[in-house]
């Protein structure tokens, strides 16, 4: 079984340490990419107009600011930099030592900066959307489709793969849809159905985790998945086709 997951739009930086070691990073492949996207980056950053080229407010001016020196700034696991209402319902500390074994091993963090990660690689944090089109690089869901297709394939190979990413970073990488569990959240009231969003971060979150930490084995295939889904909520599954995966949907009670 194999975890995407979508980072946190807000990071926790590292307060010291050494900065990110690129030859310890998972799929080195992406690295010549990766520095693509990281000088871009730091350009834009330094412009006048960065924040407006970032689609950022003024509050994230000292995040914007911290892309400028990326190569110098502290790295810190994945699961430590990347916070917010999924990794706090994911809630990696509070595992038990096996349990965030099996979280490392199993997560897979798609990246605008990075590509793909590992849970425990150790990155600086930084600000940047997937859905930003930098300089030298363009729209950066479809400058990385290429590459995560070619690195991501033999790690892909033979999982189940749980689909928890937003939209927007799914447009960065397609797995094969035989083997692909998209996980969508939805709100039941009076027999009418919508779609959440915000919510859906943390239900996600949840969902990773109940995956993570029950006794059982991990599900391989989408009606295990679904088995598993339903020893806590109320759960579907709309069977994919050739080109469309499988959609888990798990509806909470409005």
């Amino acid at each position: 079984m194999l975890i995407l997951l979508p980072p946190s739009e807000g990071k926790t930086p590292a307060v010291k340490g050494p900065a990110v070691a690129w030859e310890s990073l998972s799929f080195p492949e992406l690295n010549p990419y990766r520095a693509k996207v990281l000088e871009s980056l730091g350009t834009v950053s330094a412009h006048e107009d960065a924040l407006a080229l970032l689609g950022v407010g003024a509050s994230l001016k000292d995040d914007v600011e911290r892309n400028t020196r990326l190569h110098a700034e502290p790295a810190a696991p994945a699961h430590q930099v990347y916070s917010g209402v999924l990794y706090d319902a994911l809630g990696y500390n509070s595992m038990t030592t096996s349990q965030r074994r099996k979280a490392t091993e199993s997560i897979l963090v798609v990246s605008a900066l990075w590509g793909a990660i590992g849970f425990g690689d150790q990155v600086p944090a930084y600000r940047l959307s997937m859905g930003t089109a930098l300089p030298d690089v363009g729209r950066l869901a479809s400058f990385w489709k290429p590459h995560l297709k070619a690195a991501l394939a033999q790690r892909a190979e033979r999982e189940l793969l749980v689909d928890c990413r937003s939209s927007t970073y799914a447009a960065a990488w397609a797995p094969p849809a035989a083997q692909t569990v998209t996980v969508n959240v939805f709100s039941e009231a009076n027999g009418k159905r919508t779609v959440v969003s915000h919510f859906a971060k943390h239900t996600r979150g949840e969902f990773a985790r109940h995956l993570l930490t029950r006794r059982s084995k991990a599900p391989a295939a989408p009606d295990q998945l679904l088995k598993a889904a339903k020893e806590v909520w109320t759960a579907e599954l709309v069977p994919g086709t050739p080109r469309k995966p499988h959609a888990l949907n798990i509806i909470l009670a409005g």
